[in-house]
């Protein structure tokens, strides 16, 4: 990747970064863990590879994503934002009641392109898509980003073997492999290990990921997912919990827990300092 882009994008990393600390400290809820591990996931998917406008957000032949892990909506809230779809501002009243933003991603909400939140539904929802943009001859890809705790629920495998059955080369699944879900380690919880070779048995093209915050990794994993023909892709980025943030990462306990107002205020440091360091 050149250099210059790659700046650019951990830079607008920091800044989704901070706009998840800043949803979740004002909502006072929230799951800043799960959110900050795919920061750099959907920095590259919306500043690099997705094909949206956010002046025209409804186009017919916009890229699709699902955000089958709906729970980490402040990630999902603090691109779109820093993406123009909306003013930074709205991450402010996330979870308040009467405000655009709530806990989990909405249809009405700009760039937003399905209701989630239910774990293993996004994902069957991402399939549909897909099938349609077949159907009707269309051009856009459909992403999904899952959890590795969701996809302990069986409505996921029975949305694999669709997608595979039907040859859905337009679908790419992303699963944010962190090892941790709310009640642990999903070694300890209920274990989907191994991930790659589940999604292989399915019938998918599987490409894991071992850095899931370099952008030259990530980029790397996409450029192949669009070399792949009549199957579906499934992205595995090892990701960490909490990344950026210093007293979240690999921490269980931020998942539905949102940070203080001093932890708020030393999690906003680490990320100014980390953005003037890119800008220096």
């Amino acid at each position: 990747m050149d250099e210059t882009i790659k700046k650019q994008l951990q830079k607008t990393a920091c800044n989704i970064r901070m706009g998840v600390l800043t949803g979740t400290f004002h909502a006072k809820s929230g799951h800043p863990g799960g959110s900050l591990s795919i920061a750099d996931l959907v920095t590259y998917l919306y500043f690099a590879k997705m094909h949206v406008d956010p002046k025209n957000p409804d186009m017919d032949d916009r890229d699709r994503l699902v955000l089958s892990k709906g729970h980490t909506a402040p990630a999902l809230y603090a691109a779109l934002a820093e993406r123009g779809f909306f003013d930074k501002k709205e991450l402010e009243s996330l979870r308040h009641i009467g405000a655009m933003l709530q806990g989990h991603p909405c249809i009405t909400i700009p760039g937003v392109d399905m209701s989630s939140g239910s774990l293993g539904q996004g994902i069957s929802a991402a399939c549909g898509m897909a099938l349609a943009g077949k159907l009707d001859a269309k051009p856009y890809h459909v992403y999904t980003i899952l959890g590795d705790g969701e996809i302990e629920e069986g409505q996921v495998w029975e949305a694999a073997m669709f997608a595979a059955h039907y040859h859905l080369d337009n679908l790419t699944a992303i699963v944010d492999n962190n090892g941790l879900q709310i009640d642990g380690p999903i070694s300890e919880v209920c274990s989907p290990e191994p991930i790659d070779e589940k999604f292989r048995a399915f019938g998918w093209h599987v490409i894991v990921v071992d850095d899931a915050h370099d952008f030259d990794k990530l980029e790397a994993a996409f450029d192949e997912a669009e070399t792949i023909v009549d199957k579906p892709v499934a992205i595995i980025q090892k990701s960490v919990k909490g990344k950026g943030v210093s007293f979240m990462e690999n921490q269980v306990g931020w998942h539905g827990t949102a940070p203080n107002a001093e932890q708020y205020e030393q999690g906003m440091n680490e990320l100014r300092a980390a953005l003037a360091e890119l800008e220096g």
